[in-house]
């Protein structure tokens, strides 16, 4: 597969090919996450429900649920899961 990928671009690496800047801008999503959390602390809330003024609510709230949807598509992968050959069965 590298091969194949090689001869697409034409032996040039990309910016993201770069293990250094690959850890930065990781690094710079966790501080963004990190800033924007804290950031729940500095603004009235008009909620709704009691629990969403908790702090980091909506944060927390969404890995929660993006860890949720990871797990349930581990799930269904079991039986919607099809065989490789599945739509050359027939040929």
């Amino acid at each position: 597969m590298s091969e194949e990928r090689e001869r697409k671009t034409d032996g040039r690496r990309s910016w993201l090919d770069d293990p250094k800047t690959v850890r930065k801008i990781v690094l710079a999503l966790f501080v963004l996450c990190g800033v924007l959390f804290f950031a729940d602390g500095f603004y009235e809330k008009h909620s709704h429900f009691g629990v969403e003024d908790v702090f980091g609510f909506y944060a927390l709230y969404g890995f929660v649920m993006c860890v949720v949807l990871v797990i349930g598509a581990k799930l269904m992968r079991a039986f919607l899961m099809r065989g490789e050959d599945y739509y050359d069965r027939d040929r």
